[in-house]
């Protein structure tokens, strides 16, 4: 398997685990304050990748020279995409959250082409512009009710995206000289340790009233698109161009919107189904403009 191979099929991975999670972390807000709902979720994620990387021998120790990075990059991959997004889903739907937070792909493209140089071409703009068609198609879907929360919120998730394209970039140009699980573990836990300071003076989740519906959500996760997807991510990353894995991203408001159509009741109709064939379009366009200038 070719390193682009195996790069795309762990993008697909990450694409699956964090398009389940903006259905279920809408149903878990239900139930439980948003801070703790992600910070807690975030350090069970980080316990799980810090015993996975014990039990594969790995070094959870950060070299002095890299705290500085891992900070960064927890604060952009971790606080600002998990506390803006989560806390947006109190005004937002999940289809409305996911599909602003997956502009991201627009902003890391014009980024990797201002700091790593990565050339747009014809291509990547044809499929930057099938893609965000696919993400206005899904907007009209889902129109934003006017409202100071409505728009508070969408402003928070965008806030995210950029961040997080910029995170994604400066991983790219900059990565991290570490296992890949203790560098996720390490990035979850210091970036969702100001979310739970937060969540401590701010909320009182009330554990022992979650049902088991809003107990297999915080579970899944915590597991799936925290701990397994940003793994995932972060490798394809490494085997990927910058703008093109975050194109393939795109795949995630589709995965979110259908996920929340079947478990939330949320419109979906033929702009969602044109949408899909947009976002298709472009993810092909872009993966092939990757592979024309692979050596």
């Amino acid at each position: 398997m070719t390193p682009r191979t195996a790069g795309l099929l762990l993008l697909m991975l990450t694409t699956l685990g964090w398009g389940s999670n903006w259905p279920l972390l809408k149903l878990l807000l239900a139930e439980m304050p948003p801070l703790a709902a992600r910070s807690y979720a975030a350090f069970l994620g980080a316990a799980a990748l810090g015993l996975l990387a014990l039990a594969r021998g790995e070094s959870l120790a950060i070299p002095r020279a890299l705290w500085g990075r891992t900070m960064l990059f927890a604060a952009l991959n971790v606080t600002a995409w998990m506390g803006l997004t989560t806390v947006a889903l109190l005004w937002l739907s999940a289809a409305e959250g996911a599909i602003i937070a997956y502009t991201m792909p627009v902003w890391a493209a014009l980024l990797a082409w201002a700091l790593l140089g990565e050339r747009l071409g014809a291509a990547r703009i044809a499929a930057l512009g099938f893609g965000g068609l696919g993400v206005a198609l899904l907007v009209l879907g889902q129109p934003l009710a006017l409202g100071p929360g409505k728009w508070l919120g969408a402003a928070m998730v965008l806030g995210a995206a950029v961040a997080f394209a910029l995170g994604a970039v400066l991983a790219k140009r900059r990565p991290l000289a570490l296992p890949p699980n203790a560098s996720v573990a390490w990035q979850l836990f210091l970036g969702c340790a100001p979310l739970a300071l937060l969540s401590l003076l701010l909320e009182a989740p009330r554990w022992g009233a979650l049902s088991a519906t809003a107990w297999f959500c915080f579970v899944w996760m915590a597991l799936v698109p925290l701990a397994m997807a940003y793994v995932c991510w972060f490798a394809a990353l490494r085997r990927l161009p910058a703008g093109t894995a975050a194109l393939g991203t795109l795949f995630v408001p589709v995965i979110g919107t259908a996920g929340a159509a079947l478990l939330l009741g949320e419109a979906l109709g033929w702009r969602q189904a044109a949408a899909l064939g947009c976002i298709l379009a472009g993810v092909a366009l872009a993966v092939r403009a990757g592979e024309a200038r692979a050596p």
